[in-house]
C-alpha cells in the first residue's frame, strides 16, 4: 500500500517541556492531496496514532471531503480509505519540543522535509495545511513558484473554537477540487 506508520517519540528536554517527533509520513505513488498538522499532540503520541484526540475533528472534516464516514472505522481502515481516496497524511514539524499538546507551546522546531517529500509524490497536486502553525512552518519548505496549491485549513483541533464544524467542513470541502 505504500504507506509507513512509526509512532511518534517522546524524551525529556527540560522541566515541563519534552522533544516530540511526528509521525512517519501516511503516503503512496498516488497521493493527491497531502494534508499536515503541525505535530502530534499527547493524547496521538500516547495512542501512537495520527488525530487520536476524541474531540478533534480532524476525522469528520475528512471524511466529509471523500464523502466517508471515518469516525466509525478503526484507525487502520481510516488510513486506508485516505490512501483510496488518494489523501495523504503527515506533518509540518519533525520535531520540536512543547509542553501539552497546543500549537502555541512548540519551540525549537525542526521542519520536515515536506518538499522532499512531495517531489516524490508524482501526482501530488495540493499540499494543505491543518491549521496555523501548520501552515507557517509547512508553507516555507516550498518555492515560491511551486506548481502544488498550499492550502491553508482551520484547523480541527479542539482549542480552536472560532470557527464552527460547519464552516471548516465548507473550507475543508475545498480539497475535492483537487481530487477529481
Amino acid at each position: 500500500m505504500g504507506r509507513q506508520r512509526a509512532s511518534g517519540r517522546t524524551r525529556p528536554i527540560r522541566a515541563g517541556a519534552t522533544l516530540k517527533s511526528a509521525f512517519a509520513p501516511v503516503v503512496s505513488p498516488d497521493t493527491r492531496v497531502l494534508v499536515c498538522g503541525s505535530l502530534p499532540g499527547e493524547a496521538s503520541l500516547g495512542a501512537g496514532r495520527y488525530y487520536a484526540h476524541p474531540r478533534n475533528q480532524f476525522w469528520t472534516l475528512i471524511g466529509g471531503v471523500i464523502g466517508c464516514d471515518l469516525v466509525r472505522l478503526d484507525y487502520d481502515a481510516r488510513l486506508a480509505a485516505l490512501l483510496a481516496h488518494r489523501v495523504g497524511l503527515w506533518d509540518s514539524v519533525a520535531r520540536a519540543t512543547r509542553q501539552g499538546s497546543l500549537d502555541a507551546a512548540i519551540r525549537e522546531v525542526e521542519p520536515a522535509p515536506l518538499g522532499a517529500l512531495a517531489a516524490t509524490l508524482p501526482a501530488l497536486c495540493a499540499v494543505a495545511f491543518n491549521g496555523g502553525a501548520a501552515w507557517r512552518i509547512g508553507r516555507r519548505q516550498f518555492a515560491a513558484d511551486s506548481a502544488l496549491a498550499l492550502v491553508q485549513l482551520p484547523s480541527s483541533s479542539p482549542a480552536y473554537c472560532r470557527v464552527s464544524l460547519h464552516e471548516k467542513q465548507q473550507a475543508w470541502n475545498d480539497l475535492r477540487k483537487f481530487l477529481r
